[in-house]
């Protein structure tokens, strides 16, 4: 797909893990790429040289004006914020500075600004525990931690914004995203991360001693939790063809869930890191974390119909596969 809008589009937290795969995603459809990151879990070596990166902070609104006027940005792609969980109960002040107030003062930078299209890097963790599943878009919203509840309160943000300025979103709930562009050229790279197949392809390369198991006593069918694994990649191209949507009507906004519609359980995903590096992951039981669904999956008949989004990674195996690659990948890099 080819882009007919000239535009440059700003990427906010573009050196990180999603944020890196939009800006190659972006640039492979032909939009200009500039990008906002402060470097605190980002590497500039994860996007192309050409790409600008104005280092600094989304919550600092003279900067953010900035780079909006300078660049003349028309569109805005929104991945900084913090994304861990626990972190979020006990820090509950640090999720709401860095994923609501730092929102805010980003999307009032948008609309004095002029900025027209924004796109909004949520989550599933906006439905808490689901009573039905798979979830879909309408589903009761009831986070049930600060992380959750932080995306919420900006999606609430950006709706009563588009009502009273010329602007529409799109807010894509993301799922369990996971692997790495199939090319090689980015990857999950932050230190301790918590994603079960990063740190799974942690523990087969040797850098994990085993790999934990949050609770067997679930209602599922092995007795693990269940979830969506979506493939960054795939999740890249949503926002892509978001962008593409958001111009061509510019009075809709759209809020959609982002992930396969199946679910697969910890067990079956390690047991598909033991198939693809031909080993057995050392794996401990440990309690349940708290607030930890039984199942967690989307139901993406919304992103179907309202965008022409056909997944090209909806594969374990090759989830795992481009998640190991990055991974050795990365033992060069720091050799």
């Amino acid at each position: 797909m080819t882009n007919s809008s000239p535009f440059p589009v700003l990427v906010t937290g573009g050196c990180g893990y999603i944020g890196s795969h939009a800006v190659l995603a972006l640039r492979d459809a032909g939009w200009p790429v500039v990008v906002i990151d402060n470097l605190t879990t980002g590497f500039r070596w994860a996007i192309p040289d050409d790409v600008p990166l104005e280092e600094g902070d989304v919550g600092d609104a003279g900067f953010v004006e900035s780079v909006l006027a300078k660049h003349g940005i028309g569109a805005i792609m929104h991945f900084a914020g913090s994304i861990i969980v626990p972190e979020s109960v006990e820090n509950p002040l640090k999720y709401y500075r860095n994923n609501t107030a730092n929102s805010r003062t980003l999307i009032e930078a948008a609309v004095s600004c002029g900025v027209r299209h924004f796109i909004f890097s949520s989550t599933a963790a906006t439905y808490g525990i689901p009573e039905v599943v798979p979830v879909r878009e309408d589903s009761p919203k009831l986070p049930i931690n600060p992380y959750g509840m932080s995306k919420l309160m900006t999606e609430h943000m950006l709706a009563d914004v588009a009502f009273a300025h010329p602007m529409n979103y799109c807010a894509l709930r993301y799922f369990n995203v996971a692997g790495a562009d199939p090319q090689g050229r980015t990857g999950q790279s932050t230190a301790g991360a918590t994603h079960l197949i990063k740190v799974a392809v942690e523990a087969a390369l040797g850098k994990r001693a085993s790999v934990a198991v949050f609770g067997t006593d679930y209602d599922t069918p092995d007795g693990t939790g269940v979830r969506d694994y979506i493939h960054v990649s795939d999740l890249a191209q949503a926002h892509v063809l978001a962008l593409q949507k958001l111009t061509e009507e510019p009075t809709k906004s759209h809020v959609m869930n982002c992930g396969y519609s199946n679910g697969y359980s910890v067990q079956q995903v390690l047991d598909a890191v033991d198939r693809v590096t031909n080993m057995k992951l050392t794996r401990v039981v440990e309690g349940r974390r708290a607030g930890d669904p039984d199942a967690l999956i989307a139901d993406n008949a919304l992103i179907k119909s309202t965008l022409p989004w056909v997944p090209q990674h909806d594969d374990l195996d090759q989830i795992v596969t481009h998640a190991l690659n990055w991974e050795r990948a990365l033992e060069e890099r720091r050799r």
